[in-house]
């Protein structure tokens, strides 16, 4: 948990041992890539286990920021927010912002004449990931895959495994996740120096901090394109692979790429990213909100679809604002789906929590059971809460009109000219709420 790792930061920020926190997690492992190295330097060297710790917290904080080529996603941890994030690049990123407060130079990888220096935060955190990942699929492997897939912990209550869901790339979600938040909190340290316990508590809302509402860990997505904004991404990721060009770990790999292949790789990289990462809303795989199984054969459909048909619970009434509570709401739906109307499994394709994520339901590929007769035409979105008369908040409308919709065009699994409508437009029913039902009236493709 977050909350462990929180504690353990604390605890090593209390003792003097010579180095920052973010340079022992070097000395232990993190930040051992090429390019990394290239930019914050040699690890120190890993002093004494502080007093301050006990024999568990240590060892725990060795394994987690021991990095592992074969697994990029070693050291990841469960944030609050239901999130997975992995210490390697969160901390080179927050190591790069305390040295900037100081006046720190990054040191000089002479880029080629004309060509912009790197930003180091990206380079610690992205771009090198980024790079490495799509240099290896340039060759035109099918099989090998450049981003993701995400995971699933054994017990978010006391998670010790993470288990990926598919083949992993250089990049999984909880390497991304971690890469993300480390250029955001590198970026406001940089401005305004806090102690990291204080900064990783308030960000991930650990404590109590979420029951106030949506931690800001929760918005990673929207504020690093936001801070990143459109071109930025590509120009770091072409600087690290003219770094990486003359490191003598990774020369070989660039031997026989020119300058126009390198533009497009880190093109391609950057486009593949935003569209995966910044522009797409996060869904929560079954596994992590506890789904049982779904009984019997589920049905394909055949993609894409025409439509997309608009729900809302109304039993659990209230919304949803923590991983917790939605998690919990999600299961109370499937159970009624289940045991009381004795459907396969949860009808919705999706469920949309107000804590910033979307909740895979019936997913992308499998016939749902929410729209009486329309099943295998559209896919069914379900808000949790009731929205007879009020309305969920901006950023959960938004979550689905601005998110959800244009990424299920973008990724072809919506039509371009795809039909928005209310439950109540397909059945004898109240679905989605008076209120609800206003506001997705105006919506693009409602009908």
């Amino acid at each position: 948990h977050m909350d462990t790792v929180v504690q353990i930061v604390e605890a090593l920020e209390s003792t003097d041992h010579g180095v920052t926190v973010p340079e022992l997690a070097r000395a232990l492992g993190a930040c051992s890539t090429p390019g990394c190295r290239a930019v914050l330097g040699d690890p120190p060297e890993v002093p004494p286990a502080p007093p301050t710790l006990n024999h568990d917290q240590w060892s725990l904080f060795t394994q987690l920021l021991r990095h592992d080529a074969a697994a990029p996603q070693r050291g990841a941890v469960l944030a609050p927010d239901g999130s997975t994030v992995t210490l390697g690049p969160l901390l080179a990123g927050i190591e790069v912002g305390l040295k900037r407060v100081t006046g720190w130079c990054v040191p000089t990888l002479e880029p080629p004449m004309g060509e912009p220096p790197m930003d180091a935060l990206y380079a610690v955190t992205i771009a090198e990931a980024l790079a490495t990942s799509f240099l290896l699929a340039r060759d035109g492997d099918a099989n090998r895959t450049t981003l993701g897939p995400g995971g699933c912990w054994d017990d978010v209550g006391d998670p010790q495994n993470y288990t990926l869901l598919g083949p992993p790339s250089p990049v999984p979600d909880a390497v991304a996740n971690g890469a993300m938040d480390g250029v955001l909190l590198g970026a406001q340290l940089a401005k305004a120096p806090i102690r990291l316990a204080d900064l990783l508590r308030g960000y991930y809302g650990t404590g109590n901090g979420t029951e106030k509402g949506r931690p800001p860990s929760s918005y990673r997505r929207r504020d690093f394109g936001v801070l990143t904004g459109p071109g930025k991404l590509e120009k770091e990721v072409e600087a690290m692979l003219r770094v990486l060009r003359v490191l003598p770990p990774t020369r070989e790999l660039l031997e026989d790429v020119g300058p126009e292949e390198v533009t497009a790789i880190a093109r391609r990289a950057a486009r593949d990213f935003t569209e995966v990462y910044v522009e797409c809303p996060a869904i929560v795989p079954r596994c992590m909100w506890g789904a049982r199984p779904y009984r019997g054969t589920p049905k394909p459909l055949t993609l894409p679809l025409g439509s997309v048909y608009i729900h809302h619970t109304f039993i659990p009434d209230a919304p949803c604002r923590t991983f917790a509570a939605c998690a919990r709401a999600v299961r109370a739906v499937q159970r009624f789906h289940q045991d009381t109307r004795g459907w396969d499994d949860i009808g919705y394709s999706f469920v949309v929590g107000s804590d910033g994520y979307l909740y895979q339901g019936r997913g992308w590929h499998w016939v749902g059971a929410h729209t009486k007769g329309y099943n295998t035409k559209g896919f069914g979105v379900g808000y949790v809460g009731d929205f007879s008369t009020t309305l969920p908040d901006p950023d959960t409308i938004a979550l689905v009109r601005d998110g959800f919709l244009p990424c299920a065009v973008r990724t072809g699994r919506l039509h371009r000219n795809y039909t928005l409508r209310g439950h109540r437009q397909m059945g004898h029913t109240d679905c989605p709420g008076n209120s609800l039902f206003r506001e997705i009236g105006t919506w693009r493709g409602f009908k």
